[in-house]
């Protein structure tokens, strides 16, 4: 590793010398409410996430299925925005100068902050990446190239749909790590068939030197160590927003997050050995 390297760089550089996956966790930023949803975005380092994604809330998140969709909605009725997202993340930087964290959602909330204003703003709080589902490589000049400009990652998505043919547009301008898809649909679908995803990201490694992590579907411990044998992240989103929806108190709904991540952590820990 060298001084030159980013903070994601550096983070899945030491993971592949510890030769284990990295635990990417999501949780909406907001969610339930700012305060609570702070303590869960400072606990989930020592709990064992190796990269944060912090959701962007947003009123119509069409990749999504109803855990991230209803997660959304709470955060935004509560008061969420992007001026409280950022914030969120300077809080964290506060304490944590080690952990990737990525900032997801849809780019209707950036465009309508003002491109130029957020990615200013993201990276002096000390965003590491971006993933926008909805911005297609055909329009990297809105938003990919300007924000890597600034050192902050472009993370794209790959799918099982995406062909030989599409997958080098997928691949161009991305840095950080690929997301790779497991299933087709909405998050928080059935949970991916490992040999077919093993297969999957074996084939786009042959195009490419970038980590691949893998989401959509995983929800358990085992589940993530199984995922975890082959690919260089575990992304899990809706297990732990459900956590969140699920819990008696906003107060039980971190300490729920916090406690599957330490699970989660532990499995991935030891998926190789």
């Amino acid at each position: 590793m060298t001084a030159s390297m980013s903070r994601m760089e550096r983070r899945f550089a030491a993971l592949k010398e510890e030769n284990r996956a990295a635990l990417v966790t999501f949780v909406t930023a907001g969610d339930p409410d700012y305060d609570n949803s702070l303590n869960t975005l400072l606990g989930l380092p020592a709990a064992g996430a190796d990269v944060i994604e912090l959701g962007m809330p947003f009123t119509d998140p069409m990749a999504d299925g109803a855990a991230i969709q209803l997660g959304s909605q709470r955060a935004l009725n509560n008061g969420q925005n992007m001026v409280k997202t950022l914030q969120m993340v300077c809080e964290l930087r506060k304490q944590d100068q080690d952990t990737p964290l990525v900032l997801m959602g849809y780019y209707n909330p950036v465009y309508r902050y003002g491109v130029d204003k957020f990615l200013q703003e993201a990276a002096e709080a000390g965003v590491d990446g971006l993933i926008v589902v909805d911005l297609p490589p055909e329009h990297d000049d809105e938003l990919c190239i300007p924000a890597r400009e600034v050192g902050i990652h472009f993370i794209r998505l790959a799918t099982p749909t995406t062909d030989a043919r599409r997958l080098p547009g997928v691949l161009n301008n991305t840095s950080g790590f690929l997301y790779y898809v497991s299933s087709t649909g909405v998050t928080g679908a059935a949970a991916p068939t490992p040999e077919k995803v093993q297969a999957e990201v074996e084939a786009i490694r042959a195009h490419t030197d970038i980590p691949i992590g893998v989401g959509f579907g995983i929800r358990t411990p085992e589940q993530a160590a199984r995922i975890a044998r082959f690919a260089d992240g575990v992304v899990v989103g809706s297990a732990l927003v459900d956590c969140i929806a699920n819990a008696e108190s906003p107060a039980a709904g971190t300490e729920a997050v916090l406690a599957l991540t330490r699970d989660l952590a532990a499995s991935i820990r030891t998926a190789r050995q």
